[in-house]
């Protein structure tokens, strides 16, 4: 066991005693104190279950962490005290509760409270770490999703699913200090997994007064309750003001909302276009180049001869800030055309890209990702025929402004890993859906299923909810043209464009009712 706990590691933040306490009292005037076991599973210092002590002294009060150093420290506070604190030194990925717990004791009234680690899998990748649940796919997501971005995940997450699962039958308050999204985030598996809770809410609260970190946080509170069906709704109010709602997320006729007191357009459904990813390389040093006036530069500052032949124009999340989008100085080198295809021919059809992959390979060595593993050399993710569609309409998944730009050059643009697209090989298809994105209502309707507090608030799967056939009803033609000229476009849209595109849709969208 190590000697020292590194706190990037350990996702270590411990939480303040006075806000400790002041989570207390919450919970003794809103829930209750009539508990019979308190348990805390990564107790730390143990600022909460020594307050635990004091708002709930009948209770049996369990602490479990994995660093023996702060239980030590957690030991020697209660020495002089009256108070009795089961300590456990376990790692709460191998903990059984049905060690600690008798088949009765699931019948009481439990509390589990605290504050679990704010880190996730892929930093623990990067530093190398054994503090790290065995590698399943917990979320049972397909293909690709399951060894890529989808599968990144909160080990918070992870652990409070964990908890909740083991619970699930019994009458169980979780009180737990997490990341907003990691709450929604399971409040929706929640649902999937069918799982019965009387009620659910989110506590917001600044992260970066409480533990001087930049993150969207929240206390979550949820009442488990095997006799009672999911909840469809999650109150959201300030941790400060709890009992002044400021809006609820949750489902609505079988689908997710972030923000059910917004008016929900006629939209939602399948978007007929298939929403794609920009490719990954996780090589950004040398997979990227910058076009100067003197020729190409990488990341490294080092001026690179090699061919055009693999040479893309690359437009990057940052540099989405207009609808129209038709010059980069961004290159990348993109050494596929399909997942997983050989990458030898390289060396015959380029042989100075070649050269100059092979001089860099312990850049390559070096990507910690398990996509990459016996893969063909210098593989890249997110890489198919749709990466060449000569016209896009992307998207940055990380800005909380949803623009939507039309991106074209003459040889096919590529878009990176934080952005997503729509591929055309016609321009007035893609002019018309760039406009169709950026409408008012389709405007309102992402904001209405995207947590706009999220690092990537706008996925594959919030944007694919935007069914084009709906938004043709619902946006007239005069609307579209009111939307270019608000964008300051230069006039394009004619009734004939407008047209063209509607036949296309319809064919698409019946399309893809027969295959269903």
């Amino acid at each position: 066991m190590k000697e020292s706990f590194d706190q990037r590691e350990y996702g270590d933040y411990q939480t303040p005693p006075q806000f400790a306490s002041d989570v207390c009292k919450y919970i003794k005037k809103y829930i209750g104190s009539n508990f019979d076991i308190c348990i805390e599973p990564t107790c730390g210092t143990g600022n909460f279950v020594i307050n635990g002590m004091k708002f709930f002294p009948n209770a049996r009060h369990i602490a479990i962490e994995i660093n023996p150093i702060y239980l030590d420290t957690l030991r020697k506070q209660i020495n002089n005290t009256n108070f009795h604190i089961e300590l456990i030194n376990q790692d709460l990925f191998k903990l059984n509760f049905n060690n600690l717990l008798s088949n009765d004791d699931y019948s009481k009234n439990i509390l589990v409270y605290g504050n679990l680690p704010w880190v996730n899998n892929s930093t623990l990748s990067v530093l190398n770490s054994n503090n790290i649940p065995q590698k399943i796919n917990f979320k049972n997501l397909k293909g690709i999703e399951a060894i890529t971005g989808s599968s990144n995940f909160d080990i918070c997450e992870y652990m409070l699913l964990k908890l909740i699962k083991y619970f699930q039958n019994s009458r169980t308050t979780i009180v737990m200090l997490c990341k907003t999204i990691v709450a929604k985030n399971v409040f929706e598996e929640l649902h999937r997994e069918s799982i019965g809770f009387s009620f659910a809410r989110v506590l917001l609260f600044d992260a970066k007064d409480i533990f001087n970190i930049s993150a969207s946080s929240c206390i979550f509170v949820v009442q488990l309750d095997c006799n009672s069906l999911p909840q469809n709704n999650c109150s959201v109010s300030n941790f400060e003001n709890p009992e002044n709602i400021i809006y609820q997320f949750g489902y609505l006729k079988n689908k997710f909302y972030s923000n059910l007191s917004k008016k929900i357009p006629i939209i939602d459904g399948k978007c007929c276009f298939e929403w794609r990813q920009g490719i990954k390389h996780d090589c950004a040093k040398i997979m990227e180049l910058t076009q100067m006036p003197d020729g190409l530069y990488n990341g490294l500052r080092e001026k690179v001869n090699i061919e055009e032949t693999y040479v893309y124009p690359l437009i990057k999340s940052s540099k989405i800030k207009k609808c129209l989008i038709c010059s980069t100085d961004k290159r990348v080198l993109v050494t596929q055309k399909h997942t997983n295809e050989k990458t030898e021919f390289i060396r015959y059809l380029a042989p100075l890209t070649w050269k100059y992959l092979n001089d860099h390979m312990e850049y390559f060595d070096a990507r910690k990702s398990s996509i990459y593993r016996n893969s063909p050399e210098f593989s890249m993710f997110g890489i198919g025929d749709y990466s060449f569609s000569k016209y896009k309409v992307g998207i940055s998944g990380f800005y909380k402004d949803p623009i939507f730009s039309l991106i074209c050059s003459e040889k096919p643009c590529m878009m990176d890993d934080t952005c997503y697209f729509l591929g055309f090989n016609q321009y007035d298809e893609a002019y018309i859906v760039m406009l169709i994105l950026n409408s008012r209502v389709v405007q309102d309707f992402i904001k209405s299923v995207a947590f706009l507090d999220t690092k990537r608030p706008y996925t594959k799967k919030v944007l694919s909810r935007i069914d084009i056939a709906k938004c043709l009803t619902a946006i007239s033609y005069r609307e579209l043209l009111i939307t270019e000229k608000n964008l300051l476009l230069k006039p394009k849209l004619t009734e004939v464009m407008y047209k063209n595109f509607a036949s296309l849709v319809n064919y698409k969208t019946e399309k893809i009712k027969l295959a269903i």
